[in-house]
């Protein structure tokens, strides 16, 4: 089914709002209650049409999206799951929404005392000593990072340029630290897809910043040899970086800081009970350990005399990162969240993500070929390329599954695995729906050797064909514009 555009349900005349006639006396010398260089000189094309029209159309477009509300999301590396409508409500109740951020301590002792509170429980969660809520997503976490390590070696005395990124670690890792003037050095993994303690004493030296580490890694697999990783490191006077996208194995079950990291950020909006959507909103908090603490961005939130204000000088400060409180619905959200689930409950959401990615496993494990092994954490990579012989690439079988009512995995990447489908199932799915992809799967994977041809057509049911990608994202069709003919 498709959807004509608002503008193609316009009819000249037609409106959707009815407003009285303006009761406000009008100054004899004034004729308009904006000045003349505000005025429009043509008027304004936009589309005529009824109230009922509006909603009708833009509730029909919200049903032809793929979403977690609509359907199963298992985009690995990304925890795409079902966040509890409450918090939503709970970051809209009016004493936030109408709260203006230039307000002195006084009027916001609310919200202060609300993001003082999350940082203290994040703390307790992650075993880390402070954090800073500014950053605004996850990547915006790493490069704050980033900079604390150039700041603190500097402060040291010591200049270093290298950071070394395991094959196996967060896609935006990379670009972080090369923002920040850093060298990066790739470390290769194992044949178990783990790190090669061997190779990491090799590659340490002293010009290596810090090993920016992701655990469990983007195979869904727990590096068993961390404490070891972090002696070599600090051996080497260098920092353990740890990137929390996948927090979601580890809620209430091991802790960062016990493990030896030295700073590592969360993403609230995949782990917290943020929705995705839009690309955002995100926040990606950043905890360090005390011997970190100086650098955190400014400003920070202190408790004196049982109330909360803001604290801006800190000489050893990267500055600030984020204006205001950063992105506040997110940390509300996640607030609210933690509050509701308890620390049990925490643990629970974490064995809910381990059990749902390895029961997938393990009923795909016939069907698809898994590199590194059917056992997993909170995901697990498989790969096509034993279809290629039929033709049938990754693309082929990720446009494949909207025909089935199933959003794809995340799809090559990591770039480890050849043509790789990182699949995540997150805590939040039934059994029931985890049998139902995994049958579309098992069908779609029996169509790419008896059907292939159906694969390379997919989808074939959606709203929107397969698009040639780059002409979409190099010259988007995103105006309309009036037709004079």
């Amino acid at each position: 089914m498709l959807e004509k555009l608002i503008f193609e349900k316009s009819s000249p005349g037609r409106t959707a709002y009815s407003l009285p006639e303006c009761d406000v006396p009008v100054e004899a010398n004034d004729t308009t209650p904006l000045p003349e260089r505000f005025l429009r000189k043509n008027t304004a094309e936009l589309p005529e049409v009824a109230e009922i029209d509006v909603v009708r159309h833009f509730t029909r477009l919200s049903q032809l999206n793929f979403s977690v509300d609509t359907n199963f999301y298992p985009l690995g590396s990304c925890t795409m799951k079902y966040n509890p409508k409450v918090n939503e409500d709970v970051s809209g109740y009016e004493g936030f929404v109408n709260l203006h951020p230039y307000q002195n301590n006084e009027q916001c002792q609310g919200i202060l005392q609300i993001l003082y509170e999350l940082e203290k429980t994040l703390i307790e969660i992650c075993g880390m000593d402070a954090f800073s809520l500014q950053p605004a997503a996850g990547a915006h976490g790493e490069f704050i990072g980033m900079l604390i390590s150039h700041a603190y070696h500097v402060k040291n005395g010591r200049r270093r340029s290298k950071i070394i990124i395991p094959d196996s670690a967060h896609g935006t890792n990379p670009a972080s630290a090369s923002m920040c003037g850093f060298d990066i050095v790739e470390l290769k993994s194992n044949s178990q897809g783990l790190i090669d303690l061997e190779m990491l004493k090799k590659s340490m030296d002293n010009d290596v910043a810090a090993l920016m580490l992701t655990n469990p890694n983007t195979l869904g697999l727990f590096e068993k040899d961390i404490l070891k990783i972090a002696k070599i490191v600090h051996d080497a006077g260098a920092l353990l970086y740890l990137d929390g996208a996948n927090m979601d194995a580890m809620l209430g079950i091991a802790r960062p800081g016990d493990m030896g990291i030295d700073m590592l950020h969360l993403n609230l909006h995949k782990t917290f009970s943020t929705p995705h959507g839009g690309g955002g909103p995100g926040s990606g908090p950043l905890g360090v350990v005390n011997e970190l603490v100086p650098f955190l961005p400014a400003p920070r939130i202190i408790k004196k005399n049982n109330s909360y204000e803001w604290k801006y000088i800190f000489p050893y400060s990267i500055g600030r990162v984020k204006p205001f409180y950063g992105n506040t619905g997110v940390l509300i959200r996640a607030y609210a969240y933690l509050l509701s689930v308890g620390y049990e409950g925490l643990r629970k959401i974490s064995e809910g993500a381990l059990i749902n990615a390895n029961y997938l496993s393990k009923k795909l494990s016939d069907h698809i070929e898994i590199p590194y092994g059917t056992r997993c954490m909170h995901e697990f990579v498989a790969s096509t390329r034993k279809l290629k012989a039929n033709g049938i690439t990754t693309l082929d079988i990720a446009k494949r599954l909207l025909d089935y009512g199933f959003h794809s995995p995340t799809i090559y990447f990591p770039l480890i695995v050849t043509d790789a489908l990182m699949i995540e199932p997150t805590d939040t799915e039934t059994r029931e729906t985890l049998d139902e992809f995994v049958e579309a799967l098992i069908k779609i994977l029996e169509e790419a050797k008896t059907n292939p041809e159906i694969l390379k057509n997919a989808p074939h049911n959606t709203p929107v064909s397969r698009l040639d990608e780059v002409q979409a994202a190099r010259k988007p069709d995103l105006r309309w514009q009036k037709d004079f003919s």
